[in-house]
């Protein structure tokens, strides 16, 4: 099993909608396609910024075959949504990991 994790950090004012667009978008969105699972939002507490809020948002996935799958069919549109609606106010970090216990 696989997490596929994206910081983002997000400009202060920015932060709320970004939430409430994750939430009521992004996620059930990817929800729908069902090649990502078990999505875990959270705010990160350490290394704060004065301008910014951090998030986290993981989903597990089988394999890095069916997140490339993901990526290649909903990720990069979802991506560009992102970038319309926020612009330069969003900017995430991905990462992937593999669960070992």
């Amino acid at each position: 099993m696989l997490i596929y994790n994206t910081t983002y950090q997000v400009e202060i004012g920015d932060a709320h909608n970004f939430v409430i667009w994750l939430s009521e978008c992004y996620i059930p969105a990817v929800e729908e396609q069902g090649m990502l699972q078990n999505p875990r939002l959270t705010q990160i507490l350490t290394h704060k910024e004065q301008e910014s809020e951090c998030f986290s948002l993981q989903w597990e996935v089988e394999d890095s075959a069916k997140l490339h799958q993901w990526h290649t069919r909903q990720g990069m549109k979802l991506n560009a949504e992102m970038q319309k609606v926020f612009k330069d106010k969003v900017v995430g970090f991905p990462t992937l990991m593999e669960v070992i216990k």
